[in-house]
């Protein structure tokens, strides 16, 4: 895992530690905090659910330009054939 992604999850992490931390500290009733750590964990899901999309994109695309390498060098060597 590249040190950038480490230091985004790191990130991420702390955010969602220390939103969690302040809603449960926050005098509030209980319904409404547990509102807001509901709300937060579905945002964080969703957050979560995105960028794992946004990653087996990246990796299809990545393995489609590979893919088409490959068709385009096996073109050029029956063409020598």
């Amino acid at each position: 895992m590249e040190k950038s992604t480490k230091v985004l999850i790191a990130v991420g992490s702390a955010v969602v530690l220390g939103s969690v931390l302040g809603i449960l500290f926050a005098p509030d009733k209980g319904t409404a905090t547990r509102k807001k750590i509901k709300d937060a964990s579905d945002k964080l899901a969703d957050n979560i659910r995105d960028r794992i999309q946004k990653g087996k994109d990246e990796i299809e695309s990545i393995r489609e330009g590979i893919k088409h390498s490959i068709e385009s060098i096996n073109e050029k060597v029956e063409d020598y054939i």
